[in-house]
């Protein structure tokens, strides 16, 4: 597991980090209750942002008994959870989908469906971890 952290010298960008990185857990901590938010993903961008912000937030949530072994799991190459996988590729689908529908522009279509569907084929690469949670 990597713990190289690189903190970023801009202090505005260090916060706007360490906010979304604290948004993320949050987010990563209700879909662990919530079926309809993907953990994982939200908690992998959480150690993405912290490791660019504070190294004291990236170590305690790679090594939190509870939540660590989501981001380590990851980070370890081992892969992401099935249901991780489902819920991300669900969700992101319904969404796009939903602004497809919403945003009559061809180009912004265009765009959208492309990024979702390269999005997912990187997902689908992952290796799926062989045990769930």
């Amino acid at each position: 597991m990597a713990h190289d952290v690189q903190e970023s010298r801009n202090p505005l960008t260090r916060y706007a980090l360490l906010a979304l990185g604290w948004l993320c857990v949050a987010l990563g901590v209700i879909g662990i209750f919530l079926p309809v938010l993907p953990t994982t993903p939200f908690l992998l961008l959480a150690a993405a942002c912290f490791v660019r912000s504070s190294k004291r937030f990236y170590l305690w949530l790679v090594l939190h008994p509870r939540l660590g072994p989501w981001v380590r799991d990851y980070l370890d190459g081992q892969g992401i959870p099935l249901k991780a996988k489902v819920y991300s590729i669900a969700l992101m689908w319904f969404s796009i989908a939903l602004s497809c529908y919403l945003i009559p522009l061809f180009w912004a279509r265009a765009f959208m469906l492309t990024s979702a569907l390269l999005v997912s084929i990187y997902i689908l690469k992952q290796k799926t971890l062989p045990n769930p949670r």
